[in-house]
């Protein structure tokens, strides 16, 4: 069928876009690589090295950094491609949010990403080196050190989306401010619980998720009444068309 043809057009152009921005990166792949450690290095001591056990390993590690910078800067497209995809389901009037919501999304996706880099990094790997002492020492391997980065790093990203998502939900009337409110605890309880399983298994780096999630929902909640306020707005203001009409 037609939307089916449509998103696989859609991915193709995601795909060729994701692959131009690997292309640029992958001429930078060594420094995007010791730019994804400098947090790891600076915790650990002055002579210490990450380590790589299978030969390949180093090279592929530098294909796969190259690969997520090319999906950081193709980020805005794909947000695009995102958003085309999404329109026809909105009003027209509701169309016009198309490069909003591709700025918007892009500044908290890449957002996210840097709380994580620069703010959950440095405390998190501080706290995971400070297990080493005179009979256990650390050998961080590239292959589990960038699996363990990245996943943060996507992780922070996609939740930093929180006031995007909420805004567009209650645009199209799916959720209420008072709702948000009304189901803050249980927020707070996803969130913790949607952070362990996205964090690694210790809790500080969990809260260091939770925390801004209960921030973005709170944010969520304000930009919703923006939204919603607008919606009551409008709906008035088509009643009156209508008995003008009339």
């Amino acid at each position: 069928g037609m939307p089916r043809e449509e998103l696989r057009s859609r991915l193709i152009a995601i795909a060729i876009a994701v692959g131009v921005g690997f292309v640029v990166s992958y001429v930078f792949s060594e420094r995007l690589f010791q730019i994804l450690v400098a947090p790891l290095k600076a915790v650990m001591p002055e002579d210490e090295r990450l380590i790589f056990t299978n030969l390949p390993e180093m090279f592929f590690t530098y294909l796969k950094v190259s690969f997520i910078s090319g999906i950081l800067i193709a980020s805005p497209y794909v947000f695009y491609q995102l958003w085309m995809f999404i329109a026809p389901g909105l009003y027209r009037n509701e169309k016009k949010y198309v490069v909003p919501f591709i700025i918007s999304s892009t500044i908290l996706f890449v957002g996210g990403a840097l709380f994580g880099y620069y703010v959950v990094f440095p405390f998190g790997f501080k706290f995971f080196i400070g297990f080493t002492n005179e009979y256990v020492k650390a050998l961080p391997s590239v292959k589990q050190y960038f699996s363990f980065a990245i996943k943060l790093l996507f992780a922070f990203g996609v939740v930093f989306e929180l006031p995007v998502v909420i805004f567009f939900l209650s645009k199209m009337g799916v959720v209420s401010p008072a709702f948000l409110r009304k189901k803050r605890k249980y927020a707070i309880l996803l969130t913790f619980a949607l952070a362990a399983i996205l964090t690694p298994p210790d809790v500080i780096t969990q809260c260091m998720m939770a925390v801004p999630m209960i921030v973005l929902y709170e944010i969520g909640i304000l930009v919703s009444k923006v939204a919603w306020k607008k919606k009551a707005e409008k709906k008035a203001a088509e009643d009156e068309d209508e008995t003008d009409n009339a």
